[in-house]
């Protein structure tokens, strides 16, 4: 596989976990395509690593984590409203 190839490919698989978090976020669906993100977001890591591009490396681990971040967040947020919309 070619490097041009190879960005394109670690760059939509940082694309595509982006947007499996959309229905979640904006649309307020609950819908599991979340969990893609587990099982794209390391080949966009290895992909990544391999061309040594460092921001697709940190987007794509961005991406790897990210449930557990949102979930934080949320967390956060309702403790420090009480809970209260």
């Amino acid at each position: 596989m070619n490097k041009k190839t190879m960005k394109i490919t670690a760059l939509a698989c940082f694309m595509a976990c982006v947007l499996v978090w959309v229905p979640n976020l904006v649309f307020q669906v609950a819908s599991p395509l979340w969990l893609l993100t587990f099982l794209v977001a390391p080949v966009g890591i290895v992909l990544a690593a391999m061309l040594k591009h460092k921001w697709l490396i940190i987007g794509n681990t961005v991406m790897l984590f990210s449930f557990f971040w949102l979930m934080f967040g949320g967390y956060l947020v309702n403790s420090i409203t009480n809970g209260q919309p």
